[in-house]
C-alpha cells in the first residue's frame, strides 16, 4: 500500500508518480491472470481514498509467503468481485493513459530534434510552443489522473456536495408546491422578476448568489432575461435541485465562467469568493479575496496557462478533505457500532422505565436527598404547626382556614431563612471544597435559592389568603357567646372589625411585605430581567438587570417587617413562642458577615488597569494587576464593580486568565444596561488601535487619559473549577459563554507539560544515578526523586459555537498559543460558525475549499486567523459524543456547558443515551451565575 505523508500530501492528480507500472498490450492479450496495483490512502477516519488503479507488472508473488509486492490469496467473493471490477477498469484507464504518455514523450522528443534544427529566430519561437505544448501535456496527465480518481473511493461522500438548497427544502413535490405559491404572490402578469428570484426559491438571505444563479440559469438557454414564466420557473428548479453532482457542478462553474468560454481565469475566481463570503457574512474574507483567488489559481494551475477548467474545480472539491485530515483526531471504532446496536435493541417497558429511574438517581442522587430533606421539614413544621393550633379555642371558631394559615406561616419563617444560605457564595466557595462537597450540590445554589422562592410564594398564598378571606370572615361574623368564649383572651374586649385586623401592626405589615416581594419576585422573572418585556418609556425602566439588582434589595425592608411581624402575632403572648426571630438569627448574622466581608475586602482588593481592548461583537477585554491575596482556580468567577458607571452593583464574569499568570482578565460582552454604560465609559478612555493590534479601540498604562476605577471581589466557586476530577474533559461554549473553558485550557496545558518535564527529568536523574553508582551496589538500585501523584486529566476537547466572524478575535492569542505549545495534542480546538451556510451547501463550497488549500498551505485558518479550523454551521453533537465515547474507552468524560439552556437540555440527554450504552460514562455540568 503506497501511503501519503500527512502533512506534506499533494493531490493525487497534481503529481505524476514516481515509477508507472504497467503491462504492453501484447502481455495483456496473452496474459493468463491479470493482476491490478492499487494506490489508496487509509484516512484517521478509518475511511479510505482510492488514488489510483493501475495494472501490476508482470511477475509479481502470488503466495502468502514474504515477498515485494505479495497479494494475499482470500476465498471472499465480494473481494474477489471487488478486484475484477477494479481490474477491468484499470486496464481500460491503463491503456488511454499510456497512449497520452507516448504521444507526450513522442511530442517532447519531436520538439527537441526540431529545436536543435532550427535557426535562433525559429528557435526561440519553437522554444515559446514547445513550452506551451508541454503545459498542455502536462495538464492532460493530470486530467486523467483526476478521472482516474473520482471513478471509485470514498470521493463519494464529497459528490453529495454543492447542493444549492438545503436538505430541508429538497422534499420534491412539497418544496415545488411551497415555490409555486412564493411564485403566485411575487408575479406580475404571469412572469417572476429577476429581483423576486431570492425570495421565490428561499434564498433570501443569498441574494446576491441567487441573482449569480439565476443568470448562470440563463445563460444555459442563450438569453438575458429580466422575467421568467412559471414554467420556465419549473425548469429552472429542476436543474437546481438536480441529484446529479455533475450538473451542481456544472451550474456553478456557470456561476464562475460569466464568458461562456470553458474556462475560470483569476479574476471570475475572486469575484465568486466575494459573493460567497457576502452571502455568508464574511465581510474580512472580502477583503483578501484577491490572495485566496491567486491561492487557488496556483494550486490548480502549476502550468501557469492563467485559466482553470471544470475538471480542476471538481478536483479541488473531491480532494479537499486532504487537506483537512489533522482535524479528523477522533475516529469510530468497533465499540462505537456496538454502543449504537446495543442502544437499538429493544427492552420491555418496565426494564426501561427501571433504567431510567436508576440513572436519574445515579445523576441526581445529591439534589434528590437535599430536596427530600426540605420538603420533610417543611411537612413537619407545618403539620407541627396544624395540630398545635387545633387544640387552641380559636379554633373552635375560625376553624381549619386558621390552621392552614399558621402551619404556612412556620414553613415560610423556615423558607425565609435558609433563601440566604444559597447566596453565601463565601461559604459555599470553601464548603465546596471540603468533604461536604461530595454530599451537597453547591453548584446548584442559584437554582435552590429560586425553588425555596416559589415555595415562599406558596406559603405567603396559604398564609394570607387564609387570613384575609377565611378566618378574618369567620371572626368578625361570631356570635358575641363564641367571642367571648373563644377568642376574648386572644384579641380586644370589644370584637374587631374587618378593618380593626387589616390596619393592626400585625396586617399593615404582612400587606407591605406581600407587595415588596411581587415587586422583587416580578422583576426578577427572566422576562424581565433579560429585557424580553417592551415596555413604553418611562416604564421600560423596570426591564432590565438594574431594575432586578434594586427591586431585589427591597428584602432589607421585608427582613425588618418580617421580625415586627412576628412580635405582633395573633392568638401568641408569650416572647419565646414568637420563634421568627430564632430562624432568621444565624442565617441573616452569616449573611451580614459576608456582606461586611466583600465590603473591606473589594476596598482592599485594588487593581490597576493594563490593558483594555474593545472587540468585534462588543466584548469588552479587562486585563489587571493581581493582588497578592487573590488566588483562584481555574473555572471560577469574580465580581467586578465600576463606580464610574454605580457605585453599588457588582456583577459575575468567569476569570478567563489563567492561575499561573500574573495578571487578571475578564471578558464582557455588551447584554444589558449595566454592560453598555460599562463599554461606553471605557470608550472614552481607548484610543483606536495601533496597527497590526486586534481590537476596535486599546487602552494601557501607556495612554494619556486615565482609565477608570475598578474593584474586584472574589474569586468564587463555580462546576468548572472541578474539571480535574475527570480523565477527559469535553468543553462547550457558546458564544460568551467560552470564557469559563479558556483559563481552564492554559491552565490544563500548563500543569500537563510541567508534569510530563518533571517526569522526564527524574527518568534521566535516575540513569544518572544508576550509571554513577552501578550495578554491585544494590541498596542504591530503583533510588529515583519521588514523583508527584499523575494528573488525572489527559485530553480535552473544546467546542466553540459562535454566531459572528468577529467573536475570534476574543481569544485569537490564547488559541494560537495552545496550538504552538500543545506538542503532546492533549487539547483538541474546534470552532464554529453557525453564520455560513452548512458543508455541502453551494453558497459556501468555495470557501471550504480555500480555507482547506489555506490551512495546508499556511498553518491558518481563513475564517478565524487562528491555527484552529473553523467548522461550519451547528455541531453533530450526538456524533461527537459517538467519538468521544469510542476513543475513551472506560473514561470518565466531565462534560462542561455554558451557554443557552435550550442546548443545555440536549447535550444533558444525549449523555443520558451515551450513558445507557456503553462504559464511557458522561457527566453533565452547567455553569449558573
Amino acid at each position: 500500500m503506497k501511503g501519503h505523508a500527512r502533512h506534506q500530501r499533494r493531490w493525487a492528480s497534481d503529481t505524476v508518480p514516481d515509477k508507472l507500472v504497467m503491462s504492453s498490450p501484447g502481455t495483456e492479450s496473452d496474459s493468463a491472470e491479470e493482476y491490478v496495483e492499487v494506490t489508496i490512502d487509509l484516512q484517521d477516519d478509518d475511511t479510505i481514498v482510492l488514488r489510483s488503479v493501475e495494472p501490476a507488472a508482470k511477475g509479481i508473488n502470488i503466495e502468502d509467503g514474504h515477498g515485494s509486492p505479495t497479494v494475499k490469496r482470500t476465498s471472499s467473493n465480494s473481494l474477489r468481485q471487488f478486484s475484477q471490477e477494479l481490474k477491468a477498469e484499470a486496464v481500460a484507464k491503463a491503456k488511454q493513459f499510456s497512449h497520452e504518455l507516448r504521444k507526450f514523450s513522442w511530442s517532447h522528443g519531436h520538439g527537441s530534434r526540431g529545436l536543435s534544427a532550427s535557426t535562433s529566430s525559429s528557435a526561440q519561437n519553437g522554444a515559446a510552443g514547445s513550452g506551451f505544448d508541454s503545459a498542455l501535456a502536462a495538464r492532460a496527465l493530470r486530467k486523467q489522473r483526476a478521472q482516474l480518481d473520482r471513478t471509485r473511493s470514498g470521493a463519494q461522500k464529497a459528490l453529495r456536495g454543492l447542493r444549492f438548497i438545503s436538505n430541508s427544502k429538497t422534499n420534491g413535490v412539497d418544496a415545488w408546491n411551497e415555490v409555486q405559491n412564493n411564485f403566485d404572490k411575487l408575479s406580475k402578469e404571469g412572469f417572476l422578476y429577476r429581483a423576486d428570484f431570492a425570495q421565490c426559491i428561499g434564498m433570501r438571505d443569498s441574494k446576491e448568489f441567487a441573482l449569480e444563479l439565476f443568470d448562470a440559469l440563463s445563460r444555459r438557454r442563450r438569453l438575458k432575461v429580466e422575467k421568467i414564466s412559471k414554467d420556465e420557473l419549473y425548469e429552472y428548479w429542476s436543474q437546481i435541485t438536480d441529484e446529479s453532482f455533475d450538473s451542481r457542478l456544472q451550474i456553478f462553474f456557470d456561476m464562475v465562467d460569466k464568458n461562456e468560454d470553458g474556462r475560470i481565469t483569476e479574476e471570475e475566481v475572486k469575484e465568486i469568493i466575494m459573493l460567497s463570503a457576502s452571502a455568508n457574512k464574511l465581510s474580512r474574507l472580502k477583503e483578501q479575496a484577491e490572495e485566496y483567488a491567486a491561492l487557488i489559481m496556483e494550486e490548480l494551475d502549476p502550468e501557469r496557462l492563467g485559466y482553470i477548467e471544470l475538471w480542476q474545480l471538481e478536483t479541488l472539491l473531491l480532494q479537499k478533505d486532504t487537506y483537512l485530515n489533522y482535524s479528523q483526531a477522533l475516529s469510530y471504532t468497533s465499540q462505537a457500532l456496538s454502543q449504537n446496536l446495543q442502544g437499538l435493541r429493544k427492552k420491555s417497558r418496565i426494564r426501561r422505565i427501571s433504567t431510567a429511574l436508576l440513572y436519574y438517581l445515579q445523576e441526581n442522587w445529591r439534589r434528590v436527598w437535599v430536596l427530600t430533606l426540605w420538603i420533610l421539614i417543611m411537612m413537619g413544621l407545618f403539620t407541627w404547626k396544624f395540630f398545635e393550633y387545633r387544640d387552641k379555642d380559636a379554633f373552635q371558631v375560625m376553624g381549619y382556614c386558621l390552621l392552614t394559615a399558621k402551619g404556612a406561616a412556620e414553613t415560610l419563617k423556615f423558607n425565609m431563612a435558609i433563601i440566604l444560605l444559597p447566596v453565601c457564595r463565601n461559604t459555599i466557595t470553601r464548603l465546596r471544597s471540603t468533604k461536604l462537597g461530595f454530599f451537597v450540590p453547591f453548584d446548584d445554589n442559584i437554582n435552590f435559592h429560586k425553588t425555596i422562592a416559589a415555595a415562599i410564594v406558596v406559603g405567603v398564598l396559604l398564609h394570607a389568603g387564609n387570613h384575609l378571606a377565611c378566618d378574618f370572615p369567620r371572626l368578625i361574623h361570631s356570635t358575641e357567646k363564641e367571642y367571648d368564649h373563644f377568642l376574648i383572651h386572644d384579641f380586644t374586649k370589644h370584637k374587631p372589625t374587618y378593618w380593626d385586623l387589616v390596619k393592626g401592626p400585625e396586617g399593615v405589615t404582612g400587606i407591605l411585605m406581600v407587595i415588596c416581594m411581587v415587586i422583587a419576585f416580578t422583576l426578577a422573572t427572566h422576562w424581565f430581567r433579560r429585557n424580553q418585556v417592551k415596555l413604553p418609556k418611562p416604564f421600560d425602566r423596570l426591564t432590565g438587570f438594574n431594575a432586578f439588582w434594586y427591586s431585589h434589595h427591597l428584602f432589607v425592608i421585608v427582613y425588618i417587617l418580617f421580625i415586627i411581624h412576628g412580635f405582633f402575632l395573633y392568638l401568641v403572648h408569650r416572647w419565646y413562642k414568637k420563634t421568627t426571630w430564632m430562624y432568621l438569627a444565624v442565617p441573616v448574622f452569616l449573611y451580614a458577615g459576608e456582606r461586611t466581608l466583600r465590603f473591606f475586602r473589594s476596598g482592599l482588593s485594588t487593581v490597576r488597569l493594563l490593558k483594555v481592548a474593545i472587540y468585534p461583537g462588543n466584548v469588552l477585554t479587562l486585563q489587571m494587576s493581581k493582588p497578592p491575596q487573590f488566588r483562584y482556580k481555574s473555572g471560577q468567577y469574580m465580581f467586578v464593580q465600576c463606580p464610574a458607571v454605580s457605585p453599588f452593583e457588582w456583577h459575575p464574569f468567569s476569570i478567563t486568565s489563567a492561575p499561573g499568570d500574573d495578571y487578571l482578565s475578564v471578558h464582557i460582552r455588551q447584554l444589558g444596561d449595566w454592560t453598555q454604560e460599562l463599554k461606553r465609559v471605557f470608550s472614552e478612555a481607548c484610543e483606536p488601535p495601533v496597527a497590526g493590534k486586534s481590537g476596535l479601540l486599546r487602552a494601557d498604562e501607556s495612554t494619556k487619559k486615565s482609565l477608570p476605577k475598578l474593584l474586584i471581589d472574589g474569586p468564587y466557586g463555580a462546576p468548572a473549577q472541578d474539571y480535574r476530577n475527570y480523565d477527559v474533559l469535553l468543553l462547550v461554549g457558546l458564544g460568551i459563554g467560552a470564557t469559563p473553558f479558556i483559563s481552564i485550557l492554559k491552565d490544563l496545558l500548563n500543569n500537563i507539560v510541567k508534569h510530563e518535564e518533571q517526569e522526564d527529568l527524574a527518568s534521566d536523574l535516575s540513569r544518572t544515578s544508576d550509571t554513577s553508582v552501578g550495578g554491585s551496589d544494590s541498596k542504591h538500585n530503583g533510588i529515583s526523586p519521588k514523583r508527584k501523584k499523575p494528573l488525572k486529566t489527559t485530553n480535552a476537547y473544546f467546542y466553540w459555537v459562535t454566531r459572528e466572524q468577529g467573536s475570534f478575535d476574543w481569544f485569537k492569542g490564547v488559541m494560537n498559543e495552545i496550538a504552538e505549545l500543545d506538542q503532546r495534542r492533549v487539547i483538541e480546538m474546534h470552532n464554529y460558525l453557525t453564520s455560513v451556510y452548512e458543508e455541502g451547501d453551494a453558497r459556501s463550497a468555495l470557501i471550504t475549499m480555500v480555507q482547506a488549500l489555506n490551512h495546508a498551505k499556511n498553518g491558518v485558518d481563513i475564517v478565524s486567523g487562528t491555527r484552529v479550523r473553523t467548522h461550519f454551521a451547528r455541531p453533530n453533537w450526538k456524533k461527537v459524543l459517538s467519538k468521544l465515547s469510542s476513543k475513551h474507552c472506560n473514561a470518565r468524560i466531565g462534560v462542561f456547558y455554558c451557554g443557552a439552556p435550550v442546548l443545555a437540555k440536549e447535550i444533558s440527554k444525549l449523555c443520558y443515551d451515551f450513558n445507557q450504552k456503553g462504559s464511557t460514562k458522561f457527566e453533565f455540568h452547567k455553569e449558573h451565575f
